[in-house]
């Protein structure tokens, strides 16, 4: 089977021509670039948002804002822009890339260049460095995901909380690469418990006999898509559950799927060599799709 990922999109010739979001200016891909000393490239010292484009709207903007300034604060560190600043930079650099809707951002800030290469926050004295990738984008769905348990599993909130969207994610690269060799589209994480929690990419959900299911969210990112499936399961009295479950629940479960900004509700197949229901995407996971597009509609 031809390899998939839950970030394919179609190819669309108006990414060639891009423009970026750099430290306050609009400039082309050749201007696009940060030093060797940049903190997020040293150390992977920053945090980042993913935004969809609908219809001229930034879906669930303030709920990505929320996000973006509780990790900045998190990890200490001043974005240098208030909440006005950073819609204001994301319109200007849509505008100049002519985006009415379809369209996904990569909104980065770092603690921006350092002194020296060396670990220590006070080296970074010419900060933060702020980016936006702004492109073009429908997702790219030819069939149902394939997931390979991996042994890299979601860590401690004392070691890094994987709540927090930062630019460390070599774990999650490390668990991606696991499940490729595998010969899977993506890494289905557990806990440090041993219950089933996200992929290396997205949160994840299970359907079993009507009722959906995800993890505690205790080990898992805070997605905000994840949080709207919830709500709108809720809203239209489909029972839904955060929960410690097994991989044993997972291999006879109906359907599965998992959330993410970019593809929103992307059906899984297999799981470990087992087919998941049909191996396509089933009734509920199809309603829960209507149902998020009239909330982002909304």
């Amino acid at each position: 089977m031809q390899d998939q990922t839950t970030h394919d999109a179609a190819e669309d010739p108006r990414n060639a021509t891009l423009k970026f979001y750099l430290n306050g200016r609009i400039v082309g891909a050749e201007e696009a670039v940060v030093s060797v000393y940049d903190s997020g490239f040293l150390l992977g010292d920053g945090v980042w948002e993913g935004l969809r484009l609908y219809d001229g709207r930034w879906a669930f903007l303030d709920d990505h804002l929320d996000r973006l300034f509780e990790a900045a604060k998190a990890i200490d560190l001043d974005i240098g822009l208030d909440r006005a600043g950073v819609v204001t930079a994301l319109e200007s650099l849509r505008t100049a890339n002519g985006m009415e809707t379809d369209a996904h951002a990569r909104l980065m800030v770092t603690r921006g260049r350092k002194v020296r290469p060396f670990q220590h926050p006070s080296l970074s004295r010419s900060g933060p460095t702020v980016a936006i990738i702004m492109e073009h984008s429908v997702p790219k769905i030819g069939r149902a995901l394939r997931l390979a348990t991996v042994p890299h599993i979601r860590g401690l909130p004392m070691s890094q909380d994987p709540k927090l969207n930062s630019h460390s994610k070599l774990n999650c690269v490390l668990a991606c690469i696991a499940a490729e060799k595998a010969g899977a589209d993506e890494a289905l994480m557990l806990d440090v418990h041993g219950f089933v929690n996200t992929t290396n990419a997205c949160n994840f959900f299970i359907v079993r006999r009507g009722e959906v299911w995800t993890s505690t969210g205790d080990y898992c990112m805070n997605g905000i898509t994840r949080a709207k499936v919830i709500e709108v399961c809720r809203s239209a009295n489909i029972p839904v559950f955060e929960k410690n479950f097994s991989l044993v629940e997972c291999y006879s479960a109906e359907e599965a799927f998992l959330t993410g900004t970019f593809g929103a509700q992307t059906p899984v197949g297999m799981i470990d060599g087992r087919v998941i229901g049909s191996g396509e995407a089933g009734p509920v996971t199809r309603r829960i799709r209507t149902l998020y597009k009239e909330l982002v509609a909304q």
